[in-house]
């Protein structure tokens, strides 16, 4: 029994208990299997593109355009145009890879074909956004999806802005914004997303960006008053004064003075109101100087400081410190004006005032003597009123010569505005009564006569562009004939 079990041959064993054996066991069939293989004919596979290189010609396949005016022509091309936009999306949404310098070029040549263009004329001057229909981008099948792949194209982790910056340049900003005013609302909500991801991420072309949008508005007030992409703009604008740095530069400033609050004039106002207030706050939280806790805090902690200082070293700051508050006393918002009123309360300021009043009270009287007969706050007034009477008790004389000196002040610009409003009247009495004389010695104006409220509209506003070549022509006659009219 011994000899059988040494001469049988050797069997390898199956443990069912054991996994290596079952593991062993699983891999000698997996490696035996051939069932799938085909020894009969040789298998020839074929090299197909990389898929950067199909991507590429993909985009380049994109740059076809169609037209969907006839909505029955090429059917089967623009499905097939969709269906690779559809896929350029999602490769750009989900590969890794991708972006090589020869895409920048691609991507830029393909979204600039599709969506820059001349846009139509508005159907109606009579157009009201709010009551009528807006006319859509035919093309809009195409369109979203052409927005849709820059936007992801931006957003990409592997967007390099140094790379982009060769194509995508000032012009090609320029002609973005020139599509701002589309009329279909969808296409300006997506330029609104990819001018803000060009802002963000291309630095160099901040200034350039904020200054064409300037332009866009100065056009919008004082020209056409026509353009359908302002909230939009404004939107922009939200966002990016939101991160303006601390203080605010000279040309920000300007910009809230000259571009924001004219577009308060405008007709339209309603369509874009929300999103100018928006701005208008930013600006206002953004500037300590019109913030009324921060000049609050100001005053309290001058008022500690003047509480503690020497006579002597009192008299070195009256005057800077005095016209600042005045300044304070004139401001609009009532607990600024209060916090500056107060120092009156004190009774260590009041004895250096009343020590120095012929310095501080020819500096404060203008400013104390108008605001008490125009400020909005009774409260104020009455504070005003007090502080007044204080300064009478202080030095009487002094007091009655500056009020004197105010009113025949105020009777002199009284005058002088009434003899420029006589002037004006005048010119525009002439205007109606004169016209322009032709060569014959008729009078006659070309196009309709301007009314003197449209000549006085013009003449305040100057900046205003003349759009009358009537009332433009006839300035220089009117000018000549002036002084013999007006002052003979």
């Amino acid at each position: 029994m011994s000899s059988a079990a040494t001469t049988a041959p050797s069997v390898d064993k199956v443990d069912g208990f054991s996994r290596k054996s079952v593991r062993k066991a699983r891999q000698k069939r997996a490696q035996s299997s051939s069932q799938f293989r085909s020894q009969d004919k040789p298998i020839e596979l074929v090299q197909l593109p990389l898929l950067k290189e199909l991507f590429l010609k993909k985009l380049q396949q994109c740059c076809t355009l169609f037209d969907f005016m006839e909505t029955l022509s090429d059917l089967k091309m623009k499905e097939y145009k969709r269906s690779t936009l559809n896929e350029l999306v999602d490769y750009v949404t989900l590969s890794r890879g991708y972006l090589t310098e020869q895409t920048y070029p691609e991507v830029v040549k393909m979204v600039s074909c599709n969506i820059f263009r001349t846009l139509p004329p508005s159907d109606s001057n009579e157009f009201d956004p709010e009551e009528d229909e807006p006319t859509l981008e035919a093309s809009w099948p195409h369109l979203q999806l052409i927005y849709e792949f820059f936007i992801r194209f931006l957003e990409s982790q592997e967007f390099q802005p140094s790379v982009a910056k060769k194509y995508i340049d000032q012009k090609f900003v320029l002609q973005l914004l020139e599509l701002f005013d589309s009329e279909d609302p969808r296409e300006r909500d997506c330029l609104k997303t990819v001018l803000h991801r060009i802002y963000g991420k291309f630095l160099g072309l901040r200034a350039f960006i904020r200054k064409q949008i300037n332009n866009i508005f100065l056009c919008f007030v004082y020209e056409t008053e026509h353009f359908n992409g302002v909230a939009e703009l404004l939107e922009i604008l939200g966002s990016i004064i939101n991160g303006f740095a601390l203080p605010l530069k000279a040309e920000h400033k300007q910009f809230l003075v000259k571009v924001l609050l004219p577009l308060h004039t405008v007709r339209s106002l309603s369509l874009f109101h929300a999103q100018l207030a928006y701005c208008i706050v930013q600006f206002l939280e953004k500037d300590p100087t019109l913030t009324e806790p921060v000049s609050v805090m100001f005053l309290g902690e001058l008022e500690e400081i003047l509480d503690v200082i020497e006579p002597t070293q009192f008299v070195k700051i009256q005057e800077l410190l005095f016209k600042q508050i005045a300044r304070c006393v004139s401001s609009p918002h009532f607990q600024v004006a209060e916090r500056a009123l107060y120092y009156w309360n004190n009774e260590y300021i009041m004895s250096l005032i009343e020590e120095n009043s012929s310095v501080i009270l020819p500096i404060m009287f203008a400013s104390l003597y108008r605001i008490s007969k125009e400020h909005w706050n009774p409260a104020i007034s009455a504070l005003i009123y007090n502080v007044l009477k204080a300064f009478m008790e202080m030095n009487s004389a002094l007091f009655d010569e500056l009020a004197a000196n105010y009113k025949s002040d105020r009777q002199r610009e009284r005058k002088k505005d009434k003899e420029r409003e006589d002037l004006w009247r005048k010119l525009e009495e002439l205007e109606l009564r004169r016209g322009v004389q032709n060569s014959d010695g008729r009078c006659s104006y070309e196009g309709e006569m301007p009314t003197a409220g449209q000549f006085r509209l013009r003449r305040g506003l100057q900046t205003r562009s003349w759009r009358s070549g009537a009332v433009q022509r006839f300035v220089p006659t009117l000018l000549q004939h002036t002084y013999h009219v007006v002052f003979k």
